[in-house]
C-alpha cells in the first residue's frame, strides 16, 4: 500500500493531478513554485473496448465481457491505448515528486479515476485526496492544506455500476443484433428513456380528438378606464343552467367524456344560438372573489435543473449545456456542474444577500437567509449547487464572457441572487358575471385576474415552461374594479371552438424531468443518455421535440416483450436504489451482482432485499438471471416483434435496412407489395392513407420506353444518391475487364421527380455533356452537370451556370459573354438564403437557413451548423436553428487530424537517427558536448510533443471520462 500518513520534507515538490489540461492550467495559477500541475485527460484505465484489448492470459467470457463472472466479478482493467504516452509522463513526474495530491472531482466518477491513477502510478510518497468544488484562489489553497483520504466506498460504488452497465449492455446488446439490426446497443438507463419517448409516442398514435365549444365574451363596465383600471376585459363561458361547460380536461384520449363528469358539453349550434341568444342581455357582476397571492423563489440550481432552464431559456441541449459549464467551472467562474444539491454554503449566502443589497436595495433583501431541502432522493449533498464561485459574486459584466458562456453565467447569476430574495406578492381575483339568455337560458362567464404588487425575487428571475404557451409566473392580468351586482354590458360575444390535442412530445427538458421525478439513473448522466439515443438513431429532433424512429418501437417491442423487468420504471428504481445502497456500506457489491446475473439461487444464496432478481420477461413467470434470459433466445420471433399494424391490412416493419410499409399478397406464399417509409416520418404520422400514397408510388424500376437510337429500354430509379435515369444494356455485355461497357446515366433535376419524368426528359438528360459551340481560338465550351451543379468548361476554365435549365438553352454568344467576365477567386456570389428564421439570442445577428456544399446549413453569420439528418429546411424552427448554432459553439474550433504531427514526429525520429549513426566518436570532450546537447534537444521535443497532444486530446478524454 501507498505511504498516505508520512510528513513530506520542507520545500519538497508536490504532483498534483487532476482530469483536464484546462483545470490544470487555472488551478497552477493558484499555487506556488513547489506545485507541479498536470491532467491525466480523463480516464486513464477503464474496461476493454473489445477482445483485442483484453491481456492473452483471459479466454472465453471473461475475454468478451472484460469481467470475471465466475471470480467474483472481478473486472479487467487495461490502460487506454491514447493515455499511455500520459501515463509514462505521470510516472515520469512522480518519480521526481515528493507528494501526490489527486484531484480529480468531488464525486464518484471522480474518486474512481482518483483511484485509477493510483493504482496504475503505484506511488512511492504520500498520497492526498484534494477535494473542492471551485475553482478559486481560496478553496484551492484549502483543499491543499485539508486532504482527505480516498473513499473506497464511492469507488466500490463507481466500480458496481460499471460492471453492472457493462454486463447489460454487452449481453443484452447482441439479442439486439440478432432479432433486430447490426450495430444496435442496450443500456440500463438508455433503454428506459427511449421507452419512455416510444411509449409517449403510442398515446398519440391512440390518440382520438375531441370537438368542444364555449363563448368569450368582452364585457365594458362604462368607465373610460386606465391601466389600473381598464373599462373592458374578457371573460369565458363556464356553466348554462348551473352545468359546469366541458373543457379540454374532461375527455379521455379517445376522445369521449370521462365516467362520471356531469358537464354540459356543447356543439357548434348550440354554442353559436347561446350567442346569439345573449346579444342583447344585460349582465351583472354575480360574485367577485379575491384571494392574496404569493410566490417564493425557485431554489438555486442542480445539475438537471439547469438543464432544463438552458433548454427553456436559451435553446441548449443537455449535451451543449454541460459543455458550456464544464468551460466556466474549469475557468474559475462557477461551482462544480454535477450536483444533486440545492444547498448554499454560508459563504455563497452571504455574496447572494450582498448582492441583493447593492443591486435591488434592502427592501428586496428578507430578515433570514433562505435554506433549500434537497429533493433528490440519494443526492449527494456534500456538493454545493451550482453558483457563481467565490466569495464575491462576479456580475456577469464583470466576467469578460461572451457567447454561451456569458448568457449560461448569468442565467445561473440570477437564479443564485434570487434564491436569496423576498417572496413576490399580490392579489389573484376571480369575477363571475351573470345573464339570461332570451330562450330561458342561465349562462355564467369567469374572468380571473393576477396583480403583483410586490415583485420581490422576480426583479432578478423568472423561470420558464415546457409549455410554450403557459403563462409565467411575472405575467400580470388586470380587471377592473368592480363589485356584486355591478351591471356591464357586452360588447361582443363570440362562440369558439375547439379539439383536444394529443399529449406534447418529451423535449430534452421534459425528458430530463420525468427521469429525475420516476428516479431512474443518476442526473448527473442524463445529458450522456439523451446523446446516446440521438446518436443511435432511436431518437430524432422536430423542432424541440423527441420523436422516436420507428426503429426505437421494434427495440423497445423486444424489450418489453422478453427482458419486461429490465425495462420497467420501478425496477430500474430499485436498482438504483440498490446502487446507492452499495455507495452507503448498507449493501455489498459481489452478492447484489450475482443475484443478477445468476438468479436468485446463485450459489445458495437467498435474494432477500433488491429488485435485481425479478429481472424476467413482463408476464412474470420467468425469474431467472440476465444471463439465463438472453440464453434462451428460442422465444424471440424477430418478425413478430419488428412489424405494427396500420390498418387495412396493412403492416409497418422494421427492416434490417429501414422502415417499410407492406401490403400482403392475395397469393399464398408471394412477397407483398412493398414500399419505404422515410426514416425522419414521426410515427404518429402513418396513417393508412398515406401508407396508401407510399404503395401507390412507382417503386423499383420505372420504365420509361426505348431509345428510338440504341433500341434500348430507358429506366428510371431511385438510388442512393437520389433519383436518376439509365439504359438497360443487352445481357451480354461486358461489364468488367478492358471491353466493359457502362450504361448512360444521368441524375434528375432538382426540379423533376420519378412521378413525372418522361422518356424526352431521360434522353435530354442522358445527352449531357452538350457541346455549346467554340470561341474565336477554337476551343471546344460544353455545358454539364457536376456535383456541385451546372457548369461550363473551355479546357481547364470551369464557370457556373445559375439554372440547370441554361445546360440546354445556353447559346455560344452567352457562353462567350460569362468567359469575358474576370473569374472570382475563392467563393462564388452568395447565394439568397433558403429561409429566414429570426435574431439569434446569443449573437444577436439573424439567422438564416443556407445551401452549402455539403448541404443546408443554418448560420448567423459566425458560426455555421449542418442541419441533421432529421431536420428539414421547410419545417425548422427558429428555436432549433439557435439550438444547433448553441451546440457547435459549444464544440469550440474544430480539431485539427493528428496526420501532419504523427508525420512530423516520424521525421524528426529519423533525422534524429541519421544524424546519431552519422556521428563518430571523434573526441571524448567533443562527444560528451554533443550527446548532452542532443539529450536536451530530444527532451524538448518530447515534451513539445506530449504538451500537443494533451492539449488535442483534452476536450475528449474529458468527454470520454464523463460519458461512462
Amino acid at each position: 500500500m501507498s505511504p498516505t500518513t508520512s510528513e513530506t520534507a520542507q520545500g519538497g515538490r508536490r504532483l498534483v493531478i487532476v482530469e483536464s489540461p484546462a483545470k490544470a492550467k487555472t488551478i497552477k495559477g493558484y499555487l506556488g513554485p513547489g506545485y507541479v500541475v498536470e491532467a491525466s485527460v480523463g480516464h486513464i484505465r477503464d474496461l476493454p473496448n473489445g477482445a483485442a484489448e483484453v491481456p492473452d492470459k483471459y479466454t472465453g467470457e471473461v475475454r468478451r465481457l472484460g469481467v470475471d463472472v465466475e471470480r467474483d466479478f472481478q473486472p479487467i482493467y487495461v490502460v487506454n491505448a491514447d493515455k499511455k504516452s500520459q501515463v509514462k509522463k505521470l510516472k515520469e513526474l512522480l518519480a521526481e515528486s515528493d507528494e501526490l495530491f489527486l484531484a480529480t472531482d468531488e464525486d464518484r466518477e471522480g474518486e474512481a479515476i482518483a483511484w485509477h491513477l493510483q493504482e496504475v502510478l503505484k506511488p512511492k510518497v504520500p498520497v492526498r485526496r484534494m477535494v473542492f468544488h471551485e475553482i478559486t484562489k481560496d478553496a484551492i489553497r484549502e483543499a491543499v492544506a485539508n486532504p482527505r483520504e480516498l473513499n473506497k466506498r464511492l469507488v466500490d460504488a463507481q466500480e458496481t455500476r460499471r460492471i453492472l452497465d457493462r454486463l447489460y449492455g454487452y449481453e443484452v446488446s447482441p439479442v439486439l443484433w440478432k432479432k433486430v439490426m447490426r450495430g444496435l446497443s442496450a443500456g440500463r438507463v438508455q433503454s428506459v428513456a427511449t421507452r419512455l419517448v416510444v411509449e409517449r409516442e403510442r398515446e398519440r398514435i391512440a390518440f382520438r380528438s375531441a370537438e368542444y365549444w364555449d363563448l368569450t365574451g368582452t364585457f365594458s363596465t362604462g368607465r373610460a378606464g386606465d391601466v389600473s383600471d381598464p373599462g373592458t376585459f374578457g371573460a369565458r363561458l363556464s356553466a348554462v343552467d348551473g352545468r359546469r361547460v366541458a373543457q379540454g380536461r374532461d375527455f379521455t384520449s379517445l376522445g369521449q367524456l370521462k365516467d362520471g363528469s356531469n358537464v354540459l358539453h356543447l356543439a357548434e349550434a348550440d354554442a353559436r344560438a347561446l350567442a346569439a341568444g345573449l346579444a342583447d342581455t344585460a349582465f351583472t357582476v354575480r360574485s367577485v372573489e379575491s384571494k392574496p397571492y404569493r410566490r417564493s423563489p425557485y431554489a438555486p440550481f442542480r445539475t438537471t435543473t439547469m438543464q432544463q432552464e438552458a433548454s427553456r431559456k436559451l435553446g441548449f441541449g443537455a449535451k451543449a449545456t454541460m459543455q458550456v459549464a464544464q468551460k466556466l467551472y474549469e475557468n474559475g467562474y462557477i461551482t462544480y456542474m454535477r450536483t444533486d444539491s440545492t444547498i448554499l454554503s454560508d459563504t455563497a449566502v452571504a455574496a447572494a444577500r450582498a448582492q441583493v443589497t447593492q443591486l435591488y436595495g434592502s427592501d428586496y433583501l428578507p430578515d433570514k437567509p433562505r435554506t433549500y431541502a434537497g429533493k433528490v432522493k440519494n443526492a449527494q449533498e456534500a456538493h454545493e449547487a451550482i453558483r457563481p464561485s467565490g466569495d464575491r459574486f462576479r456580475t456577469p459584466a464583470e466576467t469578460g464572457l461572451t457567447g454561451d458562456q456569458f448568457r449560461l453565467y448569468e442565467l445561473i447569476w440570477k437564479r443564485t441572487v434570487a434564491s436569496q430574495m423576498k417572496d413576490a406578492v399580490g392579489n389573484s381575483v376571480t369575477v363571475k358575471i351573470g345573464g339570461r339568455a332570451s330562450d330561458g337560458r342561465d349562462a355564467e362567464f369567469s374572468a380571473s385576474g393576477k396583480t403583483i404588487t410586490f415583485h420581490g425575487f422576480m426583479k432578478a428571475y423568472v423561470e420558464g415552461a415546457d409549455d410554450p404557451n403557459a403563462e409565467l409566473d411575472d405575467r400580470e392580468r388586470r380587471l377592473p374594479q368592480v363589485a356584486e351586482g355591478d351591471g356591464l354590458t357586452a360588447e361582443e360575444i363570440t362562440a369558439d371552438g375547439h379539439a383536444t390535442k394529443p399529449p406534447a412530445r418529451y423535449t430534452e427538458a421534459s425528458l430530463v424531468k420525468e427521469l429525475e421525478e420516476r428516479e431512474i439513473g443518476r442526473p448527473s448522466t442524463y445529458a450522456t443518455i439523451l446523446g446516446t439515443i440521438l446518436d443511435r438513431g432511436y431518437v430524432f429532433k422536430k423542432g424541440t421535440a423527441l420523436v422516436p424512429s420507428f426503429l426505437s418501437f421494434a427495440v423497445v417491442n423486444l424489450l418489453e416483450k422478453h427482458f419486461g423487468r429490465l425495462v420497467d420504471y420501478d425496477f430500474t428504481a430499485k436498482m438504483e436504489d440498490d446502487l446507492d445502497r452499495i455507495a452507503r456500506g448498507e449493501a455489498q457489491a459481489v452478492p447484489w451482482l450475482k443475484r443478477f446475473y445468476f438468479g436468485e439461487s446463485a450459489d445458495g444464496v437467498d435474494v432477500g432485499e433488491g429488485a435485481a432478481a425479478e429481472a424476467g420477461n413482463g408476464d412474470g413467470d420467468h425469474l431467472g438471471g440476465l444471463k439465463e434470459l438472453v440464453t434462451d433466445l428460442g422465444a424471440i420471433d424477430a418478425r413478430e416483434i419488428s412489424s405494427f399494424p396500420v390498418g387495412d391490412g396493412i403492416m409497418l416493419r422494421v427492416g434490417r435496412y429501414g422502415p417499410y410499409v407492406e401490403r400482403p399478397s392475395q397469393t399464398e406464399g408471394e412477397t407483398g407489395h412493398r414500399a419505404d417509409v422515410p426514416d425522419d416520418l414521426p410515427p404518429d404520422e402513418l396513417t393508412v392513407a398515406f401508407a396508401e400514397e407510399l404503395l401507390a408510388k412507382p417503386s423499383g424500376d420505372f420504365e420509361l420506353g426505348t431509345d428510338p437510337e440504341t433500341g434500348r429500354p430507358i429506366v428510371a430509379k431511385d438510388g442512393r444518391y437520389g433519383p436518376y435515369v439509365t439504359e438497360v444494356l443487352p445481357d451480354d455485355t461486358p461489364k468488367t475487364g478492358k471491353n466493359a461497357v457502362k450504361p448512360r446515366t444521368a441524375s434528375l433535376f432538382k426540379s423533376m421527380s420519378l412521378d413525372t419524368v418522361t422518356l424526352a426528359d431521360a434522353l435530354k438528360l442522358m445527352s449531357l455533356p452538350r457541346v455549346v459551340g467554340t470561341d474565336p481560338e477554337g476551343t471546344e465550351i460544353t455545358a454539364q452537370n457536376g456535383r456541385y451543379g451546372p457548369y461550363l468548361k473551355k479546357g481547364t476554365d470551369s464557370r457556373s451556370l445559375e439554372t440547370e435549365e441554361q445546360l440546354f438553352t445556353i447559346t455560344v454568344d452567352e457562353a462567350l459573354a460569362i468567359y469575358a467576365q474576370p473569374k472570382q477567386r475563392g467563393r462564388a456570389a452568395a447565394k439568397p438564403p433558403l429561409k429566414e428564421l429570426g435574431t439569434d439570442p446569443v449573437s444577436e445577428k439573424p439567422v438564416v437557413v443556407k445551401d452549402g456544399r455539403f448541404g443546408p446549413y443554418v448560420t448567423d453569420g459566425e458560426t455555421n451548423a449542418t442541419l441533421r439528418r432529421d431536420d428539414d429546411v421547410e419545417t425548422i424552427t427558429a428555436e432549433r436553428g439557435y439550438e444547433l448554432l448553441a451546440e457547435k459553439r459549444a464544440k469550440g474550433p474544430a480539431k485539427k487530424t493528428a496526420k501532419k504531427t504523427a508525420a512530423k514526429k516520424t521525421a524528426a525520429k529519423k533525422t534524429a537517427a541519421k544524424k546519431t549513426t552519422a556521428k563518430k566518436p571523434a573526441a571524448k570532450k567533443t562527444a560528451a558536448k554533443k550527446t548532452t546537447t542532443a539529450a536536451k534537444k530530444t527532451t524538448a521535443k518530447k515534451t513539445a510533443a506530449k504538451k500537443t497532444t494533451a492539449a488535442k486530446t483534452a476536450t475528449a478524454g474529458k468527454t470520454a471520462a464523463k460519458a461512462e
